[in-house]
């Protein structure tokens, strides 16, 4: 597993193949970070498609898309499926946020969340407006996720900084009270 971006540093950029469910078209396209400046981005990798927990976290974002879009954030979710077991799953929930695949795990490794067994760690990165990592939470189980309600208090906390800040929000801790900077 590679190093992961830390808090208050600038995040690597990327551009992936997604698409996003909009009524009953799913819009296929690539996505890249840096053409989301000036919006804060909400990172969600996460292990698979259709699988318990990720799906209770994508469905929970995907309820929630208007306390982040109130709060001018995008949340874009991320795993090593394809953008085809993407459609399917978007179909089958209803997700309204891009979902991004990830198939080689470059960018996972990037953010320092590949992991044996699993191959992805469920993690979230908030992503300021200025491309700076503001907060992050890279769970050790996996078992959990963040919730709208945590996310969205760590957003209006970006919200109410300004660009290049030196007081960056601490780090989460993990599932089991380490930071998610471990491993």
């Amino acid at each position: 597993m590679g190093s992961s971006p830390q808090v208050g540093q600038s995040v690597p950029d990327f551009t992936l193949p997604g698409g996003t469910l909009t009524g009953d078209t799913f819009e296929r396209s690539d996505y890249t970070l840096s053409a989301a400046r000036g919006r804060t981005v909400v990172l969600a990798f996460y292990p698979g498609d259709n699988t318990t927990v990720c799906t209770k976290q994508l469905c929970s974002y995907s309820s929630g898309m208007e306390t982040f879009t109130g709060l001018d954030a995008e949340v874009w979710g991320i795993s090593p499926q394809g953008v085809d077991s993407h459609e399917s799953f978007a179909r089958t929930y209803g997700l309204r946020m891009p979902l991004l695949a990830d198939t080689g795990r470059e960018i996972a490794r990037a953010y320092g969340i590949t992991a044996p067994g699993i191959g992805v760690r469920r993690a979230v990165f908030l992503i300021g407006p200025d491309g700076v990592l503001r907060w992050k939470h890279v769970a050790v189980l996996g078992a959990t996720f963040q919730s709208l309600d945590t996310l969205a208090e760590h957003i209006a906390g970006i919200k109410g900084r300004t660009v290049g800040s030196a007081s960056p929000t601490p780090e989460q801790p993990g599932d089991d009270g380490r930071t998610g900077t471990t491993g």
